[in-house]
């Protein structure tokens, strides 16, 4: 019997999965457990639909990361922080405050966990990192740490 899966079931298949199951495995375990519907004309349909949706959201957002890597590539971020006697940082910059720095000069909102760092930021002066946009989109972007007002 042909059954599309609700929810990933081990040894079957993933979620949205069109399997072949036998006619008691899927009456007596899968349909109890809202684990599976069987694979009618309605079902197929909405698994096509999901699937032509889910590509939808990847190219989309693909498109989206890729020019948003486009305006950052090679660009430089300034950010300022207190600092002490020979130029060294009270702290250091971190992903976070670059993130927000991207925010406001560029209006790309990227997260902190995908801004890569080489090394700590602790005197002022120029850096490079790297931002992830997408799964293999990433943007080289330089940090300048000047000196706070």
């Amino acid at each position: 019997m042909k059954v599309v899966l609700l929810a990933d079931v081990k040894g079957s298949g993933k979620k949205g999965q069109l399997v072949n199951v036998s006619d008691g495995y899927a009456r007596n375990f899968l349909f109890p457990k809202k684990l599976a519907k069987e694979a009618n004309a309605q079902a197929m349909n909405e698994l096509k639909n999901a699937e032509e949706a889910k590509a939808y959201k990847i190219k989309t957002e693909t498109e989206a990361a890729q020019k948003a890597a486009a305006l950052l590539e090679g660009k430089t971020v300034k950010v300022t922080a207190k600092a002490g006697q020979g130029g060294r940082l009270f702290g250091s910059v971190t992903a976070k405050e670059i993130a927000e720095a991207l925010k406001a000069q560029y209006q790309v909102d990227v997260d902190k966990r995908k801004i890569s760092i080489d090394g700590e930021i602790k005197a002022f002066g120029s850096y490079s990192c790297e931002v992830k946009l997408y799964a293999g989109i990433t943007a080289k972007v330089y940090v300048m740490v000047g000196e706070d007002n």
